[in-house]
């Protein structure tokens, strides 16, 4: 667990992982991915923002094996057996990409307070909701 060194012993710190890159032609979407897993292992409140190219990664039906590629984006839906609850899209950036929610995987996790009802992860935000609820966080790690 990490703890705020301003808070009280016990208080565990708000990382927002931040998504800005294509899926592929880098490590980045990766990186960041395997990082938000780790940092929701050790009991992070992990939240985890999607914007610009990075909508594309969790974009359905990607096919990165015809380009070569290792397909990592079926990992992200291991997210919600991390209990990784706070995943959010920019509207914004959907739309500049001619994507809309139907074009995102269908990411879910099973609510243990609701008779484990299947529930969405992804929440699409608009660009000045999502500014606030950066705002909020303790620690930003962009990728």
């Amino acid at each position: 667990m990490i703890e705020s060194a301003s808070a009280p012993p016990g208080v565990i710190k708000k990382f927002m992982y931040i998504n800005r890159r294509a899926p592929h032609g880098g490590n980045y979407a990766q990186e960041g991915l395997e990082v938000a897993l780790i940092g929701a292992a050790f009991d992070q409140e992990v939240s985890i923002a999607f914007i610009d190219d990075g909508v594309f990664q969790l974009k359905t039906g990607q096919d990165a094996a015809a380009a070569g590629l290792k397909n990592f984006t079926a990992a992200f839906a291991a997210l919600g057996d991390y209990e990784v609850r706070r995943i959010y899209v920019e509207a914004e950036s959907l739309a500049q990409r001619g994507l809309t929610a139907g074009d995102l995987m269908p990411l879910m996790y099973e609510d243990e307070d609701d008779d484990y009802a299947e529930k969405p992860l992804v929440e699409i935000v608009g660009k000045d909701a999502l500014a606030g609820i950066i705002e909020q966080q303790d620690v930003l790690l962009n990728f």
